[in-house]
């Protein structure tokens, strides 16, 4: 595989997913909060020799920023994307993996904050010819179809002439994330159909080849009971033979599918989704339940020691309570979970 360390953009972001279809393993997204969250993903990436995809969300994004700053109109998230993004530049390269930069969901009732990232991108790009961002996700799913490819064939086309990655989402991700609330949404629109597919890939291509669609086929956001949740990754196969047919190709995966509400998934459902094409998947519960695990197993062993500046004895607590001890913690924990992940996705090793 082509090694190209730091944040990739353009070309080299569609060479990294064809080659992940291509050997059959996918790429996961994190999503981050803070540098430190990105930091953990960072190290993971670099033990396991692997390529990686580093996502913030708008809610995500505004915390980053500082949730005592005033948000409205998405300015907080959007100064917040930009500020997570400069942070994973500044740092990516030393780290020695290729990473891809990208922005999570964005709803309808984001879009300022999704103009906003793609004004930095021109900016950026202006300056240094390429965008800040590699990627980035716009998910009209609760529009109606048409409106959905509309507002994405509009932003392609502007995001085209820098390369930058457009992932789409085509029928409904169930539960909730980051305000966004599907939990009670109709069963029938957690299933995508082939001829969407089709749609898409034959529209979107008309304009440019940077783009994955994320299709439903029972997905739902958090982790839920064994049982609750219905995921058929076959469908994707479906999906890809479909579109194959349409094309008239050998390519037996000719469109880069995105796997999100991935949390909680068996790994068998993994291996059949990325068998079927999936070259991205998206890991946010899991590894914010890591993360805080992390601090909760440091609090549990050292509790006589976190309950005061002294201890009985009088003695300092000070390298107990010091954030870089417990923030420490937290990364550690939170990278064996994104370390599992690139195992689960075969990722691990790739570079």
């Amino acid at each position: 595989m082509f090694v190209c360390k730091g944040v990739l953009t353009g070309d080299n972001v569609i060479k990294l997913f064809k080659y992940a279809s291509e050997h059959q393993f996918a790429i996961p997204a994190f999503n981050v909060t803070s540098s430190s969250s990105i930091n953990a993903v960072l190290e993971a990436a670099r033990d396991a020799k692997a390529p990686v995809i580093v996502q913030i969300s708008q809610g995500g994004a505004q915390f980053f920023a500082g949730k005592g700053l005033n948000n409205d109109g998405q300015k907080g998230s959007i100064l917040g994307s930009i500020a997570a993004a400069h942070h994973v530049r500044t740092v990516a390269k030393s780290y020695g993996v290729p990473v891809v930069l990208h922005s999570d969901h964005c709803a309808k009732k984001l879009e300022p904050w999704f103009v906003g990232m793609l004004e930095a991108d021109e900016a950026y790009f202006k300056e240094h010819g390429e965008p800040l961002f590699s990627s980035h996700m716009l998910d009209f799913s609760e529009e109606s179809k048409e409106h959905n490819l509309d507002a994405c064939k509009k932003y392609l086309t502007r995001m085209a002439p820098m390369k930058i990655w457009l992932e789409m989402e085509i029928g409904i991700t169930g539960g909730e994330e980051d305000g966004v609330d599907n939990t009670g949404v109709d069963n029938a629109k957690l299933y995508t159909q082939p001829e969407d597919i089709w749609d898409i890939q034959r529209e979107l291509s008309k304009i440019a080849p940077h783009f994955s669609i994320a299709a439903a086929f029972g997905n739902v956001h958090g982790v839920y009971k064994p049982g609750n949740v219905r995921l058929h990754p076959e469908l994707l196969g479906k999906h890809q033979a479909f579109v194959k047919k349409q094309l008239n190709t050998d390519n037996d995966r000719p469109v880069f599918l995105v796997f999100h509400g991935g949390s909680g998934s068996t790994k068998d459902e993994i291996k059949t989704a990325v068998s079927n094409g999936v070259v991205k998947m998206n890991i946010d519960t899991d590894t914010q339940y890591a993360y805080w695990e992390g601090i909760l197993n440091f609090y549990k062993k050292n509790e006589s020691r976190l309950q005061g500046v002294l201890d009985a004895n009088e003695q300092p607590n000070k390298k107990f309570y010091d954030p870089r001890v417990w923030l420490r913690e937290a990364e550690l924990s939170m990278k064996k979970r994104v370390q599992e992940a690139f195992n689960d996705l075969g990722t691990t090793n790739t570079l």
